[in-house]
């Protein structure tokens, strides 16, 4: 039987989902016992965005708060947790990436891993996304961190399924998804659930309302590169659906 860890992609939403009760936060905290133990969490956040990949390289990563305008409990917070320098150095050579032993743990990383692992007990490093990069150039990306898989370590996408923080309907979190964020969110677990490459590459062409869900494209590709690391033939698993806002999907997947 295979050992291999799986790959996930989660939706980790605005920073007061830590706070809140949603669905959504309710699934996260499920996330550690869902998954094998991890030797440590590769994580794909959409808020480090660089011209090429990079990794963190930090020893004891700080917590960033990368938002304003929110409650002052929400700054209070630390994920202390240690870094993993010597699996980001063989991150870097598997992906050719610059060495970053400044930035931490941004939002997409530590609300997510908090709420998964909140002991803190399993180091955590980040792996950026290039937004001017094509869907195609990240599941290639992930691809190269397909042996990480085999040493336990866990490659975490941490995005969002729908990002239109313009069309957000703030404080309706118990109204039906819109129609447009549904067939785009159907669309996506659809192509998700077959492995179909071609067409994750593609979703700008291919998904109803692609636009609207993805004015710009750094919260879906995570995904991609979580896909793309799960190695060739890949098929993904809902782990959990639901919406928040009217029309921001809160969708998680296992690829394996």
């Amino acid at each position: 039987m295979s050992t291999s860890m799986p790959t996930v992609f989660v939706s980790h939403g605005s920073p007061m989902l830590i706070l809140q009760d949603l669905p959504a936060r309710s699934f996260l905290a499920t996330l550690g016992n869902l998954l094998p133990r991890p030797t440590a969490i590769l994580a794909v956040s959409a808020h480090w965005n660089t011209d090429r990949p990079a990794v963190s390289t930090a020893a004891r990563p700080e917590t960033i708060h990368d938002f304003y305008g929110f409650p002052e409990a929400l700054y209070r917070l630390r994920y202390d947790v240690s870094g993993a320098p010597e699996v980001a150095d063989r991150v870097a050579d598997l992906v050719g990436a610059e060495r970053d032993p400044r930035y931490g743990l941004d939002h997409g990383t530590w609300v997510p891993a908090m709420l998964g692992w909140p002991k803190g007990d399993i180091p955590v490093f980040q792996l950026s996304v290039q937004p001017y990069r094509s869907a195609a150039d990240h599941i290639a990306l992930g691809r190269k961190l397909a042996p990480l898989r085999e040493e336990g370590v866990l490659v975490l996408g941490s995005g969002s399924a729908t990002h239109n923080l313009r069309r957000l309907r703030r404080g309706e979190d118990s109204m039906p998804p819109e129609p447009w964020a549904q067939r785009f969110d159907d669309w996506l677990s659809g192509a998700v659930e077959k492995g179909d490459e071609e067409a994750l590459a593609n979703y700008r062409a291919e998904a109803p309302h692609a636009q609207e869900a993805h004015p710009t494209d750094e919260h879906l590709l995570p995904l991609h590169v979580a896909f793309g690391a799960a190695g060739a033939g890949a098929r993904g698993k809902a782990l959990h659906r639901s919406f928040t806002s009217a029309n921001l999907s809160m969708a998680s997947y296992a690829f394996a």
